[in-house]
């Protein structure tokens, strides 16, 4: 097995293809609307399906917003340069909602968080600070 993909409800699919395209960098995989169900999905990740796990951004055209509820966490993206990439997504419009520094309770990693335009968190993650055998 492996992952393929997490889905998220969106209110405005341009929009949110605008922040994880223009934005993130992401690339718009694919998309499909289906009118009978109402719905659209699109696709986007940082390489094809076949060798990444992607982001499946889903319209129903008849919602303009969701209660995100407080199950929720994060998505968490792996960068080389945290404060260049939170620099970056600022300059194009995106939201940082805690600034790039230590993990709060203790630790070398250093992270920060990010909102996309629903308000899903997105962590970003120093990878140089991680050491992914211990996590």
């Amino acid at each position: 097995m492996r992952m393929l993909h997490t889905m998220l409800r969106v209110g405005d699919l341009e929009r949110s293809l605008a922040f994880y395209t223009d934005v993130l960098g992401m690339t718009l995989l694919r998309r499909k609307d289906y009118p009978q169900g109402r719905f659209t999905l699109a696709f986007v990740g940082f390489g094809p399906e076949s060798d990444n796990t992607v982001i499946e951004l889903t319209h129903n055209w008849d919602t303009e917003a969701y209660q995100l509820g407080d199950a929720y966490g994060h998505i968490a993206l792996g960068v080389e340069d945290i404060y260049a990439t939170c620099t970056a997504i600022q300059a194009k419009g995106g939201k940082v909602v805690r600034e790039p520094g230590p993990m709060k309770s203790g630790g070398s990693t250093v992270l920060a968080f990010l909102e996309d335009p629903d308000g899903y968190k997105i962590e970003l993650i120093q990878l140089a600070s991680r050491a992914f055998a211990n996590a």
